[in-house]
């Protein structure tokens, strides 16, 4: 059966889920969500996920929200993508909690308002602020890459793609991959990985779709 990942191309936590199904090499299908005509906040994907959040995924009778969780559960179901270990379980669910609070709980609401929000409507002293955040949790990230080419472990996992779930957008939010070289070399291995695609080339919706 078919898995459907209801998600949309700028959502960087979609993106997480949708990368994570995608080298796992499981059968599975986007479903669009119109986000910025407020499809999220209809009741109709509200019985879908009360959270009112994409992404959500529906493998047969399982359905799930959260992106983290989504991974975890790709990669128990087929055995890739995850630790090897209880010890390196607990180092991937150390990053991706890590990634959760602190790195893309600032690069998502930054990217949103310096691209998504009208120019006259961005809220400069939050941006600011977002943006220190930001660059301290990027600094974390280089330095945990120091040395490593993964996070965890001698390969790919579910913590690497938590990780650089925001960080393969071309739209300007105060990344510049010059700026941080471990982060730089990391994000072309895992872009060299087989399967691998950018955000538009993996998900429906881009912000060319809605110029």
């Amino acid at each position: 059966m078919t898995i459907k990942l209801y998600c949309f191309g700028e959502s960087g936590n979609a993106y997480k889920a949708a990368l994570t199904l995608e080298l796992s090499g499981l059968e599975w299908e986007p479903v669009y969500v119109d986000f910025f005509n407020g499809e999220t906040r209809k009741p109709e994907f509200r019985a879908l996920n009360e959270m009112g959040e994409v992404p959500v995924m529906i493998d047969g009778d399982t359905t799930l929200t959260q992106s983290g969780v989504m991974q975890d559960y790709i990669s128990s179901k087929t055995g890739k993508l995850g630790g090897q270990s209880a010890d390196e379980r607990r180092e991937i669910l150390r990053w991706m909690f890590w990634d959760n609070h602190k790195m893309s709980s600032q690069a998502g609401p930054l990217r949103f308002m310096m691209n998504f929000v009208p120019e006259e409507k961005r809220p400069a002293a939050v941006i600011d602020w977002l943006t220190g955040r930001f660059k301290s949790a990027l600094k974390v990230l280089d330095a945990g890459l120091d040395g490593k080419n993964w996070l965890v472990s001698d390969r790919l996992t579910i913590a690497d793609i938590a990780c650089c779930g925001y960080l393969y957008y071309p739209e300007p939010f105060g990344f510049d991959r010059k700026d941080y070289p471990n982060i730089d070399a990391w994000l072309t291995r895992i872009s060299e990985t087989p399967g691998w695609k950018a955000p538009y080339d993996l998900m429906p919706g881009s912000p060319a779709d809605r110029a």
